[in-house]
């Protein structure tokens, strides 16, 4: 397992892929943390034109910034297609929420040099580790 801590502590960048501005959404609430704790939050859902104040972009071949950490909240059949697009970008970390698997997409993402988190919430690993609020 990588050292949560450590990716979490030099991440400044995520762009959260299915990124909901519908507040209820789990997506949102953890956005939301995130932006509280410091972090720049990248919206890429091609369903929303702004999310938290930032805008969205339709996917993450449209960021125009390079992003620390890619955070998926999609159904794990699109995983695949987010790790190419993240591999695209340069991104360093992906990090599947909980219940998002893809042990052929995590295994790609590592052979291109990426650190793969899955099945965890970041939200609640920042929580622990790094005792924000």
């Amino acid at each position: 397992m990588p050292h949560l801590a450590e990716i979490l502590s030099s991440a400044r960048t995520i762009a959260v892929v299915g990124l909901s501005g519908k507040r209820y959404r789990p997506s949102y609430g953890v956005a939301e943390y995130l932006q509280r704790a410091g972090y720049r939050i990248i919206p890429v859902n091609p369903h929303e034109s702004e999310v938290l104040g930032e805008k969205s972009y339709p996917d993450l071949d449209s960021v125009p910034e390079p992003v620390d950490i890619v955070d998926i909240f999609r159904r794990s059949e699109f995983v695949p297609e987010i790790v190419e697009a993240a591999i695209r970008h340069g991104a360093k970390v992906i990090w599947m929420q909980e219940s998002v698997v893809h042990e052929a997409a995590a295994r790609r993402a590592e052979a291109a040099g990426m650190t793969v988190i899955m099945d965890r919430c970041i939200l609640k690993d920042h929580r622990r580790l790094l005792r924000a609020s």
